[in-house]
């Protein structure tokens, strides 16, 4: 097994994705700049948080149009497994593999917590660990982290069960409390909560983990 971890400038969070793979799936990690075109046979790609570009025009807007992101819309659309994580959930809803934006927070406040989410479907590659209905804990560390869809393309993730979490309370005034959505093909997910953050319980809990052995388990 083999996995990648793209980094743009500003990311922040490209290392601690890149550990939790290797951690967790035991396997080796490619880094891979932004500005490269191609990457080597991987079994899994992580698009991490932090502030591309320093969320220049839009948060992920920039990021989206790096050379490297046509690959990965390649690679997607081959069935390999994407997962974007806080700014990376940015970039995939700016490059089209996920419907919907992320906006300000209600609140307009930089949120910073851990937070109970609830899983939607386990139905996917990165939510095969948990049961539906479960209820985790992940942290988040968002400022635009507002999900926001029209009401067709609820009415789209719903339908098809590509709704993976919602939040319990709903910090961030998110359309249907919606915390991370997949893609039709069920390969992709974005989501703004950190499961990397969350593999150990030095870091305050390992409901992150699971998402990331689910995987493992999935198709290694």
């Amino acid at each position: 097994m083999r996995a990648a971890v793209i980094t743009f400038p500003g990311s922040n969070c490209d290392r601690d994705l890149a550990v939790a793979f290797e951690r967790v799936l035991s396997c080796p990690v490619e880094r891979v700049w932004h500005g490269d075109s191609h990457m080597p046979d991987v079994d899994v790609i992580g698009v991490p948080g932090g502030f591309s570009y320093g969320d220049f025009l839009r948060c992920g807007a920039i990021a989206a149009r790096s050379a490297i992101m046509a690959e990965v819309i390649r690679r997607a659309g081959a069935g390999v497994p994407v997962i974007g994580i806080c700014n990376g959930f940015q970039v995939l809803t700016e490059c089209g593999l996920l419907p919907g934006a992320l906006i300000r927070n209600a609140g307009l406040s930089f949120i910073c917590r851990y937070l109970s989410l609830k899983v939607v479907t386990e139905r996917s590659v990165f939510t095969g660990g948990y049961r539906r209905g479960e209820k985790i804990s992940l942290p988040v560390a968002h400022h635009d982290g507002n999900y926001v869809i029209d009401g067709d393309g609820l009415k789209r993730l719903e339908d098809e069960d590509r709704i993976a979490l919602r939040y319990l309370d709903n910090p961030n005034g998110s359309t249907a409390g919606i915390a991370g959505v997949l893609n039709g093909a069920r390969n992709v997910l974005g989501l703004m909560p950190h499961p990397e953050r969350a593999i150990e319980m030095d870091l305050g809990g390992t409901d992150g983990r699971r998402m990331i052995e689910a995987f493992m388990e999935t198709v290694g």
